[in-house]
């Protein structure tokens, strides 16, 4: 009997809803995380949000960002990459096939759409980091499961040894970045004073792509500046442990660990989350070591305690119907997650409807919910007659080298 040894996409059948629904869930707090900047509210100098009406509410509101969604979603999200890679080297070792050559070439086409993400549409993107990071992954896939956990908090921890050493040493590693940020910036005319309201100012796409092209700089500034690479690293790992042992086909059977795991998650990072957004909106009072300290030992707990939780929902109510709405979004993640910049452009900027610099933090968040709940009843609608997302559509047929059909067959 001839063995079928091609490798394809993941089909319906062969999906897992949990993980859907992490995703959905997912892309609901980064579209709260993202917004903010979309909106422009986060380039206002402090006396112009101090100036508005809603000033009171967005204090509020910004210490609740801090609290419950800055970085416990994108953690969310780089545990689930991590989850996706042990599948797709799974599937193709079942078929005896070469999965490092289909993964790389995933991580390739990856990589294209972020950096077209990055320069033409928003400076915030992570998906070139993800693919960058991804191909690094393969290194980590014979190590013991104990070794995995060990290297995943170490890359996570690192950091904060990093910050101390440096701030130490008095010296940046960064500081390039922002010099060649602020060297466009002095090219095109973008300064301190207008860069707050450029993009609310843009009358045409001329002006938002020489914005883009500072923020890519900004960009890898901020990726330099908070570490984002080995952070990123320890949280693929982690999810690679969480795929490489199934845990996610086999919830029941994990019920115990998932509910000490999330509880003791809760339990530390809860109260640690309420420290380090006090921290945050103090301008980091104790130091730039202590905040990437706190960083570590709140913001990853709390995105665990997220996961667990949803897990324990699942399993709790594994019937519900509401799996399949969370869960929709979740199966077209990239095109949903280029969708919030897309509409992120045309709300805010002056290409657009020009809101942007003019509505509050608390405004902006009851945005970022409006344009989610459409994004999920859109995917609802789309999947009724589609197999996947027009993106990921197109991302499969670039990694695979076939065509594939997306209609379904009603």
């Amino acid at each position: 009997m001839q063995t079928n040894n091609r490798i394809a996409p993941i089909q319906a059948k062969e999906r897992f809803v949990i993980l859907d629904a992490l995703r959905g869930f997912a892309l609901l707090g980064i579209c709260l995380a993202n917004f903010p900047e979309f909106s422009l509210y986060t380039f206002q100098p402090a006396e112009v949000t101090a100036a508005m009406p809603s000033a009171a509410i967005d204090r509020v509101v910004r210490f609740i960002q801090y609290l419950f969604i800055d970085g416990k979603f994108y953690t969310i999200f780089s545990i689930l990459f991590g989850i996706g890679f042990s599948i797709i080297i799974a599937n193709a070792e079942r078929k005896g096939a070469n999965g490092f050559k289909i993964f790389y070439r995933r991580m390739s086409v990856l990589a294209l759409i972020g950096f077209l993400h990055l320069m033409l549409l928003w400076s915030g993107d992570i998906l070139l980091l993800y693919a960058i990071a991804g191909m690094l992954l393969p290194l980590f896939r014979r190590l013991s499961d104990r070794m995995l956990l060990a290297v995943s908090a170490l890359f996570i921890f690192v950091p904060v040894l990093i910050e101390w050493s440096t701030g130490m040493a008095r010296i940046s590693l960064s500081a390039w970045a922002s010099d060649l940020q602020w060297h466009y910036c002095a090219k095109y005319g973008i300064t301190e004073e207008n860069f707050g309201v450029w993009l609310r100012d843009a009358r045409s796409y001329a002006g938002v792509f020489q914005f883009l092209i500072q923020g890519a700089f900004e960009r890898m500034w901020e990726f330099l500046e908070g570490h984002r690479l080995l952070k990123v690293m320890g949280l693929f790992l982690l999810g690679f442990y969480i795929g490489r042992n199934r845990i996610y086909a086999g919830l029941a059977c994990h019920r115990k660990e998932i509910g000490r795991t999330g509880t003791i998650s809760l339990l530390v990072g809860l109260p640690l989350s309420v420290v380090y957004a006090w921290d945050s909106v103090s301008g980091h009072p104790f130091g730039d070591t202590v905040a990437s300290l706190l960083y570590a030992v709140s913001v990853v707990p709390m995105g665990i305690s997220y996961m667990a939780g949803m897990a324990w929902l699942f399993m709790k109510y594994e019937t519900s119907g509401m799996w399949r709405y969370i869960a929709a979004p979740g199966r077209m993640a990239l095109t949903n997650y280029i969708g919030q910049s897309l509409i992120g452009i045309l709300l805010f900027y002056g290409i657009g409807f020009g809101w942007g610099a003019s509505v509050g933090l608390g405004t902006t968040e009851l945005i970022a919910c409006g344009v989610f709940v459409v994004e999920l009843l859109c995917s609802l609608a789309w999947l009724r007659y589609f197999r996947y997302g027009p993106l990921e559509w197109i991302w499969r047929m670039l990694t695979y080298g076939e065509y594939l059909k997306i209609k379904k067959e009603i």
